[in-house]
């Protein structure tokens, strides 16, 4: 992509500079190709010359630039430049010393990005030595030693001259044993924007400040009335503690003009921190968390840090708007569940920072777009997309503004690539750190002097920028508000800015997403999984009486399941979806039916209890139980083949449901119960028994009948003989006592006189009487009944016949 400064002249002195150093290498060509045709000097023949030469040991010692202060000049101002030289040779350096060198002016954007690359090359662009007393000399560089240095130039000695980007160059000279004579032997550039006077046209920038983080809660809580949430790990608490990345992100981004982007779903965790909740280890247990002090704190500091800035809400969870678009449109209800943390993210966040964000911006990964994303990206209702300068390229040879319309009402926010990718990167080193910011100011600097007219820019780092990265960011963002050439503008007048008419306006064809960001995407199993999590809590909610303590959980996991986080952690995304997923079969399988056994039947009919077991906290409704006979020839459910009854159990109870069973045979049928919702879904596992029929049919009651009467009529028939017995026994007694009346004396006479006879009619009298009471022995039998009476029967008696 062509670019132009558009710079209208140079000062007499920097054009002098310039004329000097193009003639001194002009002269210098033909001597230069005369010693590349001689043979290579000895360090004998070397020794007497004056002229620094480009040694062998070239590079030897590492220069790095740690601080520029301040990092944009003006008149009046000293410029300091610290840093460390390290001798990274075998051999000691000598007659070292550190110079500071300034170059031309780089005039397109393009020339910083090739000065960058050739920061520590020696072979680079050549610069003019500032000299004089603005050195720093050293006795010796031992081989592995660090030395600081630090210089202080007042910025009117550095000979700048029109408002522009310079090289400031940091070169090592000196000299070793192996080539004693002096050269440079190391050299670090960064970049020295200059602009001391106030531009007429400031540029008008903005910066996305983020704050996402990845997902640490999934759908778990607690059982307890409270819903205590339980945490997947600790390391929020980690990043929101003093010193931890989201917490100094918040320090760094208090006082900037920034505009906060923030996931909503990072909001909720922290707020859910603040009480009372439960972290999961490593081994399946959960621990109380201790870190409720530092989440209030955090949430505070927020709150404070975002009064009167402008804060964009993203989707609930940060979805992954590419890997939706690419594969998961096909999959009936992904796109429902952007809507759904679409829609939550307006609320969260006012309920949470007590701000009313804005909620019409998403923001793909990198800024990366073709007509798929553009499309998910609108459809739950956002109408501005935020892209990249490298994706949504322009043919133009000064770089437009942000905004600009691609169709359908969506306003595409183009953001300047090369400063949204300025602190990528290991930036933990200082001299890294410095080179970031200096190269950014560089590159909005010279945006600004291309062309008269003013201009929108957006900012949009990368989404979880590291400490390091941050303070990088912060720094720069600094100098740039406190520079000459720029003005902070929020985000929203950033996309109402006035188009430029020659801007691109075609989002580019899908062909040329990047492959790098495509490999990263969330496959299509991912959202086919998402949809049959979203199944079964479809079928779940039904039964339960309070359906928000698991609807809303698990509809807000889902949505963590789709986030922007997970690219290029594949292992762990998958795990977190089967964690999801398990979760919900436990809670679907806390309601259930108790296993039966075999049931044996007696009769005709019976009643077969089934139970259902409810181990959830809150109650079922709902259900229907429904019993069904294989075998409804042998065995009828209710007068049917089958039969259902409502179900409602309470939180922790088991209830049973009794159903009217039926026989027509004897034998074995096979029964299942299965539990069903209202609108006919099936829930849970059937259970399935088998009822053995032992009918009673109507000749083993016609013979269990007469045997129940013959012991009867017998029991009767012993009772009567036993009452006659003892009427006859009354009576002989009777005749005794008459006769013993009636022939006492006689008797007494005839005993007198005939003693035999009368011992032998007293005898008889006793043998009779033996017999009437019974045997006289153990062994004589008994009689089995008494002689039948012939008395008429008493009242109330029955009467064998």
């Amino acid at each position: 992509m062509a670019e132009a400064a558009d710079f209208q002249g140079t000062s007499a002195s920097p054009a002098r500079r310039w004329l000097r150093r193009t003639g001194a290498l002009l002269a210098g060509a033909p001597l230069l190709a005369g010693l590349l045709q001689l043979p290579a000097a000895t360090p004998a023949d070397a020794a007497g010359q004056e002229s620094p030469q480009v040694a062998s040991s070239a590079g030897s010692v590492s220069v790095a630039v740690d601080s520029l202060s301040p990092s944009a000049p003006s008149e009046g101002d000293t410029v300091t430049v610290s840093g460390t030289v390290t001798n990274n040779g075998k051999q000691t350096v000598t007659g070292a010393h550190v110079d500071l060198q300034v170059g031309p002016p780089l005039e397109t954007r393009s020339a910083i990005d090739t000065l960058a690359k050739k920061r520590d090359d020696l072979q680079g662009p050549s610069s003019e030595k500032v000299g004089g007393k603005y050195t720093e000399k050293f006795t010796e560089l031992t081989p592995g030693v660090a030395e600081p240095f630090s210089i202080s130039v007042p910025a009117d000695k550095l000979d700048l001259g029109d408002d522009g980007v310079y090289q400031l160059a940091v070169a090592l000279s000196g000299k070793t044993s192996a080539q004693p004579w002096e050269q440079v032997l190391g050299i670090q550039r960064t970049f020295l924007p200059w602009q001391p006077e106030e531009s007429g046209t400031r540029t008008k920038t903005t910066f996305l400040w983020p704050l996402i983080s990845s997902a640490h809660m999934a759908a778990e809580t607690g059982s307890n009335e409270q819903q205590t949430p339980v945490f997947r790990d600790d390391e929020l608490a980690e990043e929101i503690a003093p010193g931890g990345r989201l917490d100094q992100l918040v320090s760094l981004g208090k006082g900037l003009d920034v505009t906060w982007v923030v996931d909503p779903d990072l909001l909720a965790s922290v707020d859910a921190m603040t009480g009372s909740y439960q972290v999961r280890s490593a081994d399946g247990s959960t621990t109380p968390g201790k870190n409720q002090e530092v989440a209030k704190h955090w949430l505070a500091e927020l709150q404070q840090a975002v009064t009167g800035e402008e804060v964009a809400a993203l989707p609930f969870g940060d979805p992954d708007l590419a890997s939706l678009a690419h594969n998961g449109t096909s999959v009936t209800g992904s796109l429902n569940h952007l809507k759904e943390a679409t829609d939550a993210a307006d609320e969260t966040v006012d309920t949470i920072l007590h701000v009313k964000p804005s909620t019409d911006f998403v923001w793909p990964v990198d800024g990366a777009v073709d007509p798929s994303i553009v499309k998910v990206a609108t459809s739950a209702g956002a109408d501005k997309v935020i892209t990249r300068s490298d994706s949504l390229q322009d043919n133009l040879s000064y770089t437009p503004s942000a905004a600009r319309p691609i169709g359908g009402g969506t306003t595409a926010v183009v953001a300047d690539s090369r400063m949204s990718t300025a602190f990528q990167g290991d930036l933990t080193k200082a001299s890294a750190s410095t080179l970031a910011v200096q190269r950014f100011l560089a590159q909005s600097l010279t945006l600004g002097l291309q062309t008269g007219k003013q201009r929108s820019v957006v900012v949009a780092p990368q989404r979880m920028p590291s400490v390091s990265q941050a303070q990088a960011m912060a720094e720069a963002l600094a100098a740039l508000q406190g520079g000459n050439w720029s003005e902070s503008q929020d985000l929203t007048a950033a996309a109402k800015a006035k188009p430029d008419p020659a801007a691109n306006t075609k989002v580019p064809p899908a062909s040329a997403y990047p492959s790098s960001l495509r490999k990263q995407e969330l496959p299509r199993a991912a959202f086919e999984q998402i949809a049959r999590t979203q199944s079964k809590l479809d079928k779940f909610k039904v039964i339960l009486t309070r359906q928000s303590r698991v609807v809303t959980p698990f509809g807000r996991a889902m949505n963590r399941e789709m986030s922007t986080s997970w690219r290029g952690r594949g292992v762990a995304a998958v795990g977190y979806r089967d964690g999801i997923e398990s979760y919900l079969n436990g809670l679907i399988d806390g309601v259930k039916l108790i296993q039966k056994s075999e049931t044996k039947l007696s009769g005709r009919s019976a009643m077969i209890p089934v139970t259902v077991q409810n181990n959830l906290v809150q109650g079922v409704e709902h259900l229907k139980l429904r019993l069904t006979s294989k075998n409804p020839t042998r065995l009828k459910i209710g007068g049917d083949a089958y039969e259902e009854q409502p179900v409602t159990v309470n939180g922790g109870h088991a209830q049973s449901v009794k159903f009217t069973t039926s026989a027509n045979a004897n034998g074995q049928a096979e029964v299942v119960a299965q539990l069903y919702t209202v609108d006919g879904q099936r829930y849970g596992a059937p259970v399935t028994f088998d009822v053995r029929v032992t009918e009673v049919t109507p000749t083993v009651m016609l013979v269990i009948g007469g045997g129940v009467l013959l012991l009867v009529l017998a029991g009767f028939r012993m009772y009567t003989q036993r009452k006659r017995a003892a009427a006859r026994e009354a009576a002989e007694d009777d005749t005794a006592e008459a006769d013993d009346e009636t022939d006492g004396p006689q008797s007494q006479a005839d005993a007198q006189q005939n003693p035999e006879t009368s011992g032998a009619r007293l005898e008889q009298q006793t043998e009779a009487g033996s017999r009437a009471d019974g045997p006289e022995q153990p062994s004589d039998p008994a009689p089995d009944t008494a002689a039948e009476s012939a008395d008429p029967s008493g009242t109330g008696e029955r009467v064998d016949r």
